[in-house]
């Protein structure tokens, strides 16, 4: 089991889920009665997609992972699971993942589809190869789950709220995925990836991390211009957003070398989760609409 979820990555999908359960959420016509059929089936589709795409991305990214000491225990350069059964596994996955979203709706089904390819070719054979802003564009298919989630029971995907819950998800991963790679930079550097710290530099790098943390937490504060807000924003979600920026503060004086990098990264990841829960528990609590 622990072998399955190396390769499949299971401690992201947990987090893939949560933010997909969330988008569910968000786009609940209340007052009807909860549809657990429907909802299974989303987060069916999610999971196997999920797992399908990270066991595949493993199997295109062993030679990379094999000269990296963060990555070289992954399953496949450990000669724990061969490379064919990676695909056979990520393809079949891929398959199922599309049949549940099929069984939910077209626009899951389409969203699910667009977001494989998205990571799995174009970010991961070329972006992340080949240029060091490559995780911006990568970033689309990680927000992308909560989207999935949302369009289970809406088809207007450009209502405030699901664009609020997409741009929370896209901008938390550029200062989530910049502060491990100026930790992990020689790992980076040892596996030919073009990430930021080795091409402009670690001050440089951080002041693009404070570019989009300054964004990220900004459009959490304007929530209630998006989403239904009330006591679950003025009692966790502001709180939080003025702890990151603090945070980041600290990161900032202390340099890249310093230890503050774990703190900032961590406050970040469950910030994302508050900034996201934070309109569905003030929708819920007042039942509204």
């Amino acid at each position: 089991m622990k072998l399955f979820a190396d390769l499949t990555k299971f401690g992201i999908i947990v987090f893939i889920l949560i933010s997909g359960a969330i988008g569910y959420m968000m786009s609940w016509p209340m007052p009807e009665v909860w549809d657990w059929a429907r909802f299974i089936l989303t987060m069916a589709a999610l999971y196997f997609l999920s797992a399908g795409s990270f066991a595949l991305n493993q199997a295109q990214e062993w030679r990379i992972d094999s000269r990296m000491p963060r990555t070289e225990k992954r399953p496949i350069p450990a000669g724990r699971v061969s490379v064919a059964q990676a695909y056979v596994l990520g393809f079949g996955f891929l398959l199922i993942g599309l049949c549940a979203g099929a069984l939910v709706n077209s626009r899951v089904f389409a969203l699910g589809l667009f977001t494989v390819i998205f990571y799995n070719v174009w970010y991961t054979l070329y972006w992340k190869r080949r240029w060091a802003f490559g995780a911006v564009p990568g970033a689309i298919p990680g927000a992308l789950p909560v989207v999935i989630g949302y369009a289970a029971n809406s088809s207007f995907l450009l209502s405030p709220d699901c664009v609020y819950a997409f741009l929370i998800m896209f901008l938390w991963q550029m200062p989530h995925f910049w502060a491990l790679a100026i930790r992990f930079k020689d790992d980076y550097s040892a596996g030919g990836i073009p990430v930021l710290p080795t091409r402009i530099g670690t001050n440089a790098t951080l002041y693009h991390m404070g570019l989009y943390t300054f964004a990220y937490v900004g459009l959490a504060i304007a929530s209630p211009f998006f989403t239904k807000a009330y006591f679950f924003y003025l009692v966790v979600v502001l709180p939080f957003a003025f702890k990151v920026l603090w945070e980041f503060f600290k990161y900032w004086r202390a340099g890249a070398g310093g230890e503050r990098w774990l703190p900032f990264f961590l406050w970040t990841n469950f910030s994302v989760l508050v900034f996201l829960l934070g309109p569905v528990v003030d929708r819920w609590h007042l039942g509204w609409g």
